[in-house]
């Protein structure tokens, strides 16, 4: 049976700035198609059969223990310090799983979630997703049009998909693909050179942090290391 949508008073249904509500009604739709709810549904299909322990919406306060630090520039002094606890970060009690944006992880997690998509959707005799699913999900549907935060970029279904590389993509192959996040963290999947990059940064107010110069080093320095 189709569960109910999320009635105005629903505490789960919090008032909350959203950087994208296309995903958000992407896992609205999992949640009609399914029967499951959101969150119990990417754990059974997703994070157990890779073995993501560490992946979920609701960290335990074990797990909080373990939470990296988010930084900001100080204004007067230029250094970076610790961010106050604000929007980014687990409410007291929540019990709404945000699509967009309410996942915790870890980087061994990642890096099976991203180990399996550049195997084509399996994992350890695990198949998480079709070949033709994951085809599907990485080439580029917008043409020659300007999309995504950086030159050069595409759209498939959920990632930036690179079409022309140059700036920060300059040491990926075309048909890489990859997606950033809104405090600077980046991935990247390159089927041609049969690997993957993982940046975790913790910086909300890193200026242009699609183009910035860790997103070009590190990519750059990672390639080039896999020449030697």
């Amino acid at each position: 049976m189709p569960l109910k949508p999320f009635k105005q008073n629903d505490r789960r249904a919090t008032p909350r700035i959203d950087f994208d509500a296309g995903i958000d009604i992407l896992g609205r739709i999992v949640e009609v198609v399914s029967g499951r709810p959101f969150e119990g549904f990417l754990h059974e299909r997703v994070f157990q059969p890779l073995g993501m322990m560490d992946t979920t919406f609701y960290p335990t306060e074990k797990q909080l223990t373990r939470l990296a630090t988010m930084y900001l520039k100080d204004k007067m002094t230029g250094k970076l310090v610790a961010a106050p606890s604000g929007t980014i970060g687990p409410p007291k009690d929540a019990r709404y799983p945000i699509p967009a944006g309410g996942l915790y992880s870890t980087g061994p997690d990642l890096a099976r979630l991203y180990q399996m998509m550049l195997n084509g959707g399996a994992l350890n005799n695990q198949r998480i997703l079709s070949a033709e699913s994951v085809k599907a999900m990485t080439i580029s549907y917008t043409g020659d049009l300007p999309a995504g935060f950086s030159p050069g970029m595409g759209w498939g279904l959920g990632w930036g998909v690179v079409r022309k590389p140059e700036g920060v993509t300059e040491m990926l192959a075309p048909g890489a693909y990859g997606h950033g996040g809104g405090t600077g963290p980046q991935g990247w999947i390159d089927p041609e050179k049969n690997l993957f990059l993982i940046m975790l940064i913790q910086r909300p107010d890193m200026s242009r942090a699609d183009e910035s110069r860790i997103r070009h080093a590190f990519p750059a320095a990672a390639v080039e290391a896999m020449k030697k």
